[in-house]
């Protein structure tokens, strides 16, 4: 008989309440969140520092991505190799990377293991040397991914609409950079980002799992504690601007035999007071498979194998996205049934029935994103970097129970523009560029082979 161990957030009355957690500050600055979690001998850690992409040097992007994937290629103690090898000897998982917003570096080990797994996380974030050598062949690396990604025009068009919608905001920046600005970056650059970002000051650490809080933060402390550093300053970004009419950008990829597209302006940030209002109407609208757009374009019309829409939620106004794709020939019969489907939004709302549906569906859904303790661990450190709290969670079930048709009206009359849209599609030029004119008054071009997005 195998016996099934439950951890993470707790079932309770009214939703869901995450474990209660200690909040240490180190005398560096650190901020410690300790969750006591003792059903299995388990321990994740997640480690945010506040710089991602937006902190990248105009030109250099990819910079806090790349400091992020070195942290795990040399030390001062070990080598790329000697590193992976003990993480391998112990079975414990080691990943860093670089979000618009923020930069993450996180672990797991078992409970036998807590001292080797720490000391292992505390060597790479703390003494990583970014060996010139492993630079060279991770920018080479990355350049090689990005010219390769063009060939698949999903995986690079969201890139294309950032930078579209947000101009010169460095939200329009793809996190990963592109082909010019990864060849710009020296290892200088690199550790003049490492050593300016990582500093205890600029830092969370949140560590879920089988130990006493006082236990772990003594462990900590002793590894950590000595870390040193100034405080980065904050990124100062202007608030992001609505694009005001319609504004197309065509991407000429001239072996595509269909077209995707993306759709949308400005969303909401992570801290806007309706964000659980915004998710519910989204799940009707384009975030589940029975949603209006899926049911529209692929269920009922057969003019792609899926439609989605989804709102990036950042420290500003992250964007507001339609995507789907479609045969070359149904462009123009795809994107008027997905402005249609908007539309229809605006002007009939929602049933009682389909907002009771939504709302089960969202309570049904939120339970496995908070089962294991990395999740946890992720998850209160994302809410330290927001500014939020434990009632993002506690309170979710009774938020989302609190809405009613009324909020359902505003909801979509604020958050889910019609007038003002901007439309990046990419796909044959020559077969579609005729249609595609409609929709907005000036089009605006790019090639795929073109560098930069």
């Amino acid at each position: 008989m195998v016996a099934l161990v439950v951890v993470g957030a707790v079932a309770a009355q009214g939703g869901l309440k995450l474990p209660p957690a200690k909040r240490v500050r180190l005398a560096n600055g650190l901020t410690l969140i300790l969750v006591e979690q003792r059903e299995i001998p388990l321990i994740s850690v997640n480690l945010l520092v506040r710089g991602g992409a937006v902190a990248d040097p105009v030109g250099k992007e990819g910079v806090a991505d790349l400091t992020a994937e070195l942290l795990r290629k040399g030390t001062g103690k070990r080598t790329a190799e000697q590193l992976a090898a003990e993480l391998d000897f112990i079975g414990a998982s080691f990943s860093a990377g670089a979000t618009i917003d923020y930069s993450t570096v996180s672990a797991e080990f078992l409970k036998k293991d807590q001292a080797k797994g720490l000391d292992l996380l505390a060597d790479a974030v703390l003494n990583s040397t970014l060996p010139p050598a492993e630079v060279e062949k991770l920018v080479r690396q990355n350049i090689d991914q990005i010219k390769a990604g063009r060939d698949r025009a999903q995986s690079v068009i969201g890139n294309y609409f950032n930078g579209y919608l947000y101009g010169s905001h460095p939200y329009g920046r793809p996190v990963g950079g592109d082909e010019r600005s990864l060849a710009a970056i020296t290892r200088d650059d690199l550790l003049a980002y490492y050593r300016g970002w990582y500093t205890p000051a600029n830092a969370i650490l949140a560590v879920a799992g089988d130990f006493t809080a006082a236990e772990m933060e003594k462990e900590l402390t002793a590894r950590f504690g000595a870390w040193s550093g100034k405080a980065a300053a904050p990124v100062s970004l202007a608030e992001p601007v609505a694009v005001k009419g319609k504004r197309l950008l065509l991407v000429d990829k001239p072996d595509s035999t269909q077209t995707f597209y993306q759709i949308g302006n400005l969303g909401i940030a992570r801290s806007n007071a309706d964000r659980v209002y915004v998710n519910v109407i989204n799940t009707l609208f384009g975030g589940r498979f029975t949603s209006m757009l899926n049911d529209a374009l692929r269920v009922s019309s057969g003019l792609t194998y899926g439609a989605n829409s989804f709102f990036s939620e950042r420290r500003m106004r992250g964007p507001f996205v339609i995507s789907t794709y479609t045969r070359n020939e149904t462009t123009e019969k795809a994107l008027d049934l997905t402005l249609e489907i908007l539309k229809r939004l605006h002007e009939t709302g929602v049933t009682a029935a389909e907002l009771t549906s939504a709302k089960n569906y969202l309570k049904g859904q939120f339970p496995p994103r908070l089962e294991t303790t990395d999740q946890i661990a992720a998850q209160l450190a994302q809410l330290a970097f927001y500014g939020l709290d434990e009632r993002e969670v506690n309170d979710y079930y009774a938020r989302i129970d609190s809405m009613s048709l009324t909020d359902a009206r505003r909801v979509i009359r604020d958050y889910f523009p019609l007038d003002n849209l901007v439309f990046v599609l990419v796909g044959k030029r020559s077969e579609i560029e005729g249609v595609v004119r409609k929709y907005a008054p000036v089009v605006d071009h790019k090639s795929i082979t073109q560098p930069g997005f």
